[in-house]
């Protein structure tokens, strides 16, 4: 039996023909509830600076790059046009971001953050260490977290 077959024993030895289909057994519910569940905890703090989580994510790459392609900005945050569209709209409506046709390719959006994008950096300049303390993991306990996260995400790509 191969490693990954085996990983689900890590909940239980898997015994009877159906074991495997045990949502205990499943390596991807606890994965799937805790991103919704630590999403949850994003959402009171990411009102007050009047974001979704999503939003939040993509202004994150935006701080860091200044400006990038609707189709770089996916790529970072492992989504598609269709879902960032209607979200970049929202967020060009609020004022965070302005969207251009690349002079060079029509068929590209250039995003960018705006001055007001940039002044709710600061705002938000406190979420990730007010987020970090509803956690129940130390730094080391996060870091390993991070770094094993990472890893699948990249073997999977």
């Amino acid at each position: 039996m191969s490693e990954q077959a085996a990983a689900p024993a890590l909940c239980g030895e898997a015994n009877g023909k159906y074991d495997a289909l045990l949502l205990e057994n499943q390596l991807c519910f606890p994965l799937y509830a805790v991103s919704k569940e630590v999403v949850r905890l994003y959402k009171p703090f990411l009102d007050e600076i009047g974001l979704t989580y999503t939003q939040y994510i993509a202004m994150m790459v935006l701080w860091e790059k200044r400006s990038l392609t609707v189709k770089e900005l996916g790529e970072y945050l492992y989504l598609d046009s269709g879902t960032l569209t209607p979200l970049l709209k929202k967020m060009e409506a609020q004022g965070f971001v302005s969207r251009q046709r690349n002079a060079a390719d029509e068929r590209s959006v250039i995003v960018s953050v705006t001055a007001a994008g940039e002044e709710l950096r600061a705002r938000a300049a406190t979420i990730p260490e007010r987020l970090g303390a509803c956690l129940p993991l130390n730094k080391s306990e996060a870091e390993t977290l991070y770094q094993l996260l990472y890893k699948v995400l990249h073997a999977i790509q």
